[in-house]
């Protein structure tokens, strides 16, 4: 999906011009095996139509695009291609890209971007002025795609300054030349709306009353429209009651939790939604805001905060968990520590692969980190148990180190070897949707294969470290 906008003020014939060349530049980059359709909507409409549409005015347009189930190259890639094709041919033009799907648009709480930037305040203009400031030191930013302000406060309009005296005079009120100038301009259909039902069908129609649609092509056209009043006999021209004054005014007034904002949309260029939250977090911090205007950040970045939030809390507790349990099973306070010691080694090994792969650290990659630990700390709890139950045989300390590590070092391969073979698909994206778990799949197989190399030697030194001193006693009663 591209929101594209014009100049503001553009009419909608240029619009329509400019959205068709757009519509060229896609179907001249995407392959017409891969391409199913393009639809545009152009400008708005008076109505509830215009609620299913972004656009904001007949400067705006929406242009989406359907490619098949089969497509050869991404989705992705194709946007990209767009993205720098209308920035090479139309830079008049401002672009925003969106995937287009529902899990995206659920993850960003509605929001069309993973980023948005709220300026509020009670002056618009300032606020937009500030926005705008933001939005283009946002864009120097590494690993950014899009930054798009959708509102803008320099729309033309015309002014209607209501003499209420006169019109009084006239037989007239302030809604009765309202309603008559909306009548003219667009229809009665949300001022008036009358239904009519088919005495045959039963089917109901909305009536509505409006201008021809040239009627009114100048400031002078506008002057003369008559009104007409429940308490007149005769109409009276617009301009006898009215003055007519150009100005500028927003194309939309966003609000959230009642005060008005402006919105800048971000977008990454890449999966590091992280380092680009960051940066824009630096760039407001170091903006100079008006007095009276609040800059927050929305969108999918929210629930990543959160969610790392609540992880590291999650971790913690589980940590802690693993360690009474431990301590209940094997009666003691240092063998849960000792076997807690293959943990950061397994971390190490998931730092390694996911900086090797260039995968970022996300919710995904964080669920794998949960599941290594619980791996890891099984390996390490097969050492230790069978280095106790060899020592209760009557085995010296070092020979039940030894012996323990070299039996257990088998099943240890296996299942830690099935493991990561199992997982090997997934973490290079081979199936269906794989894409999405490739990260807690990377994080496995490198926390995995780490630990298993390191934790037959730092859990048995440990072992050695810790318990040397009731070896020494064991080797003094044999004397």
């Amino acid at each position: 999906m591209i929101n594209v906008k014009a100049p503001s003020g553009s009419r909608i014939e240029v619009s329509a011009a400019e959205v068709a060349r757009v519509e060229e530049i896609v179907r001249r980059t995407v392959d017409p095996r891969d391409l199913q359709l393009v639809v545009s909507n152009i400008g708005v409409q008076p109505g509830f139509s215009s609620i299913y549409t972004s656009n904001a005015g007949p400067h705006t347009a929406t242009v989406q695009v359907a490619l098949h189930e089969d497509h050869r190259v991404s989705s992705f890639e194709y946007m990209e291609r767009v993205r720098r094709a209308i920035q090479q041919e139309l830079p008049h033009l401002s672009t925003f890209f969106t995937s287009g799907g529902m899990v995206d648009a659920i993850l960003n709480q509605g929001l069309p971007a993973p980023i948005d930037v709220q300026l509020s305040g009670s002056n618009i203009e300032a606020v937009h002025r500030a926005a705008t400031d933001v939005a283009s030191e946002i864009r120097k930013l590494g690993g950014v795609s899009d930054v798009f302000v959708p509102q803008d406060v320099d729309y033309p309009s015309l002014r209607l300054d209501i003499d209420r005296e006169r019109a009084a005079a006239l037989g007239l009120n302030q809604r009765e030349v309202v309603d008559n100038v909306i009548t003219a301009l667009t229809s009665n259909q949300m001022i008036a709306p009358s239904y009519w039902v088919d005495p045959k069908s039963g089917n109901d129609y909305l009536l509505t009353v409006q201008y021809p649609e040239n009627r009114i092509r100048n400031v002078l056209d506008l002057r003369t429209i008559p009104l007409h009043a429940d308490r007149a006999k005769d109409p009276t021209l617009l301009d006898a009651v009215t003055q007519v004054t150009p100005m500028y005014s927003p194309t939309e007034i966003d609000h959230y939790q009642i005060r008005r904002v402006i919105d800048i949309y971000v977008n990454p260029a890449t999966e590091d939604l992280g380092s680009v939250a960051s940066g824009v977090t630096g760039v407001i911090a170091k903006a100079k805001l008006p007095a009276g205007i609040k800059a927050d950040v929305r969108g999918m970045v929210q629930g990543m905060r959160a969610s790392f939030r609540s992880f590291a809390l999650g971790l913690m507790l589980a940590l802690v968990l693993l360690y009474l349990i431990l301590v209940a099973q094997f009666r003691s306070f240092t063998d849960p520590v000792l076997i807690l010691l293959a943990v950061p080694s397994g971390l190490t090994g998931m730092l390694i692969i996911l900086f090797a792969t260039g995968t970022t650290l996300n919710v995904q990659s964080l669920m794998g980190v949960l599941m290594m630990v619980g791996m890891v700390v099984s390996n390490s709890i097969l050492i230790v148990e069978f280095t106790h139950r060899l020592e209760d045989d009557g085995m010296s300390l070092v020979d039940a180190v030894v012996n323990s590590c070299r039996i257990r070092l088998r099943p240890i391969l296996m299942t830690s070897f099935a493991t990561v073979f199992g997982l090997v698909p997934m973490a290079l994206k081979l199936g269906t949707g794989s894409e999405a778990y490739a990260p807690l799949a990377r994080a496995i197989i490198g926390g995995l294969l780490v630990s298993v190399a390191l934790t037959v030697f730092v859990v048995p030194a440990a072992y050695l470290l810790a318990y040397r001193k009731r070896g020494a006693a064991a080797r003094g009663e044999e004397r």
